[in-house]
């Protein structure tokens, strides 16, 4: 069980998270808020293979944050519901010292290990 202080240190490094994550997907001329991508990177590039595999490239990059974000996302989400900080595989508390290096880790360090789902 996380004491107060931890789990509202806890919520502020997500929160904070959320919105480099949020700002991050922005630079990259994506909506934080969609799953559809606009990139406009056509212009400038000569080469349209380049141009393909940039596209190909910041797509995968858009990708990751939008997953790193949806994970913050139910971290939070999960703070609100009062089940934050325990384990969606096995049901085990994760570790505080887990949670401060990932606030965002949905699964205990057993089970990250272990390979399971996320």
């Amino acid at each position: 069980m996380l004491d107060e202080a931890t789990l509202s240190r806890l919520r502020s490094a997500l929160e904070e998270q959320r919105e480099n994550l949020r700002k991050e997907i922005s630079e990259h001329g994506a909506d934080p808020d969609s799953d559809e991508v606009q990139l406009d990177i056509e212009r400038g590039f000569s080469d349209s293979a380049h141009s393909t595999a940039e596209r190909s490239r910041l797509l995968s990059v858009v990708r990751a944050l939008r997953s790193n974000l949806r994970d913050v996302e139910r971290a939070l989400a999960k703070i609100q519901l009062g089940t934050y900080g325990t384990c969606e595989s096995c049901g085990r508390p994760i570790s505080v010292e887990r949670l401060e290096a990932i606030p965002w880790a949905l699964l205990c360090i057993d089970c990250k290990r272990k390979g399971m789902a996320r």
